[in-house]
C-alpha cells in the first residue's frame, strides 16, 4: 500500500489515531478483555481432497499468531488445531521486500512476479489462477474479502494488471472472471466510473445475483452470487462484527452444491492496515476476528471430510515484536520497526487431507503447486 496512502486512510478511518511514525519503536500494550472459547476440533480421517480453502491473513506473521494467542489467554483455533506447519518464502521477482500484488500472485498463478504485479507473469502477460483453473475442471470458485475488491489480493486471483494502482482497470476485470462467488468491498469503482460503465449491471447480465446486505444474500439458495455491501472497505470488526465467517460459510454453502468440488480464497483484509499504522489494538481485534473465522472453517471442514483448509500470509506487515505481557492476564507489550512490509518467511498452517504436504520450507508459488496437484487441476 502507498505510504502516503496509509497516513491518510489511518486518519479517515481512526478516529483520534496517531500517526504511525509516532507509534514506532514506542511500546503500546494490548490486553484482551474478553477472551474467546477455542474448542479442539477433530480434522478428517480420510484422504480424499474435494475441496481447498485458502485463507490469507494479509501480513500475518508468527509474531501476529503468537500476541493473538497470548492476548487470548494462550489459545487460538489457528494454533491449537492445525495438523501441519510450514514457512513461506515472500520475496518477489525484483524485490526482497514483496507487496500483496506479486505475493498473492505467486500464490495464485504459481510464479514469482513483479513488484505492484497481478495475476500477470513478469512480462506482465495475463495467467490463469487458481481460480480459473478450477472453473476449467468444473470446480466452483469464490474468494471472500473484507477490503475492496481493487485491493491486490482478491485481484490476484480474479484479474490480471502489471501495475495494482490502475485500480478502475483492475476492477473491470471481475466482470470477465469465472468466479462464481465473490464478497468484498469496493462498490463505488464499480459504479459513476471515468469510462461510464456500471459494473453492476454487466455483471448482473452474465447471471450473477447481486444482493446489497448480508440480508439479502442470506435468503440466496442458489446460483452466482457478487456481493459488494461496502463503498471502499469493510468497517472495523466491532461495528461489521462476524460477517466475515458469515460470509465465507454463506459461500461456502452455495459452492459446496456442485459435487465436482469448490476451491475458494478468503482473506483477513485489515491486518496488513493496522500493522501500517502500527496500532496493536486493532490489529489484534483483526487477528482475533480472522482466528474465529479460521475456527468456523475449520468445523465445517471438520465435519464435511473432504477439505482441505490453507492458512497463510502474504507478506509480514509493521514489523512486530512482542517485547514483553502476561499469559494469564492476556496482556502483550509490542513495538513495531517498520510502516511498511518486512522481509520474513511467514508460516504456513494446513488442516485435513492433504496438510502434510504443506510442512517444510518452500517457496510461495509452491503452494499454488500443491493446491494444483491435491485438486488434480
Amino acid at each position: 500500500m502507498n505510504r502516503c496512502l496509509v497516513t491518510a486512510l489511518a486518519l479517515v478511518l481512526v478516529p483520534g489515531v496517531m500517526l504511525a511514525q509516532d507509534r514506532r519503536d514506542k511500546e503500546q500494550t494490548y490486553v484482551m478483555e474478553h477472551p474467546y472459547k477455542v474448542t479442539k476440533i477433530t480434522p478428517p480421517q480420510g484422504k480424499k481432497v474435494k475441496n481447498v480453502i485458502l485463507m490469507i491473513g494479509d501480513g500475518m506473521s508468527l509474531m501476529h499468531v503468537y500476541s493473538a494467542w497470548t492476548a487470548n489467554r494462550g489459545k487460538l483455533f489457528l494454533t491449537d488445531n492445525c495438523q501441519a506447519v510450514g514457512l513461506s518464502k515472500t520475496y518477489c521477482a525484483d524485490r526482497l521486500i514483496t507487496d500483496s500484488g506479486a505475493s498473492g500472485t505467486a500464490m495464485a498463478i504459481g510464479q514469482k512476479t513483479l513488484y505492484h504485479a497481478v495475476g500477470v507473469d513478469t512480462l506482465g502477460n495475463p495467467q490463469p489462477s487458481l481460480v480459473n483453473l478450477a472453473a476449467d475442471k468444473g470446480l466452483s470458485t469464490g474468494i471472500v474479502v473484507t477490503c475492496r475488491l481493487w485491493d491486490a489480493t482478491p485481484a490476484d486471483f480474479c484479474c490480471h494488471n502489471i501495475d495494482r494502482d490502475q485500480e478502475e482497470a483492475i476492477v473491470a476485470d471481475y466482470v470477465n472472471s469465472p468466479v462464481q462467488y465473490v464478497f468484498g468491498g469496493g462498490a463505488k469503482l464499480f459504479k459513476n466510473r471515468k469510462d461510464g460503465r456500471d459494473l453492476f449491471t454487466e455483471l448482473r447480465a452474465k447471471g450473477y445475483q447481486m444482493p446489497k446486505t448480508w440480508e439479502e444474500l442470506a435468503q440466496i439458495r442458489s446460483g452466482k452470487v457478487f456481493t459488494v455491501p461496502y463503498e471502499v472497505d469493510a468497517p472495523v470488526p466491532a461495528e461489521r462484527g462476524d460477517i466475515l465467517a458469515r460470509a465465507s460459510l454463506k459461500g461456502i454453502d452455495l459452492l459446496d452444491q456442485n459435487k465436482k468440488g469448490f476451491f475458494m480464497m478468503i482473506e483477513g483484509s485489515q491486518l496488513d492496515d493496522y500493522g501500517h499504522f502500527n496500532d496493536l489494538n486493532m490489529l489484534m481485534q483483526e487477528m482475533h476476528d480472522f482466528d474465529r473465522t479460521i475456527g468456523a472453517i475449520y468445523e465445517w471442514a471438520a465435519r464435511d471430510g473432504e477439505t482441505l483448509v490453507i492458512v497463510t500470509a502474504d507478506h509480514e506487515t509493521g514489523g512486530l515484536t512482542l517485547v514483553g505481557g502476561e499469559l494469564k492476564e492476556g496482556k502483550i507489550v509490542g513495538k513495531f520497526s517498520t510502516g511498511d512490509h518486512s522481509g520474513v518467511m511467514v508460516p504456513v498452517y494446513a488442516f485435513g487431507p492433504g496438510a502434510e504436504e504443506f510442512t517444510g520450507i518452500y517457496e510461495n508459488s509452491d503452494i499454488f503447486h500443491k493446491i494444483k496437484k491435491l485438486l488434480g487441476l
